[in-house]
């Protein structure tokens, strides 16, 4: 997995009783608050909210790969755009993966960070 820098440091500064997965979600939580939170968070051009937990039940319908896939590649469908890698070319796909499952992991439990909850 191919990460960057700074997130390496990051994960390195989590408790070391954490185990892969924890360090992946630390991951994907430090991706989203850098790159996807600028449009899930307030739900720009159609991107679901993570305090909208329908509406990612109904993008992962389709499958967990199917949703990672397009936010590796891209999308533009009916509810609207998701830019390649979230828009950040420099993340890798093990990163936008990690992202994606953070905020499913948030989306579906119906725990956003307070950050992002709006109503």
């Amino acid at each position: 997995m191919a990460i960057n820098p700074a997130l390496i440091s990051l994960a390195h500064a989590a408790p070391r009783s954490l185990d892969a997965a924890e360090r992946e979600n630390v991951v994907g939580a430090a991706i989203y608050r850098a790159t996807c939170a600028l449009c899930h968070g307030p739900g720009i051009a159609g991107a679901p909210r993570l305090d909208h937990g329908d509406s990612w039940r109904q993008r992962v319908a389709s499958g967990t790969e199917t949703l990672i896939g397009h936010a590796i590649s891209g999308y533009r469908g009916e509810r609207g755009l998701m830019p390649a890698r979230g828009g950040n070319p420099s993340l890798s796909d093990d990163e936008v993966r990690a992202a994606v499952e953070y905020m499913l992991s948030r989306a579906l439990a119906g725990s956003a960070p307070a950050s992002t909850a709006r109503n």
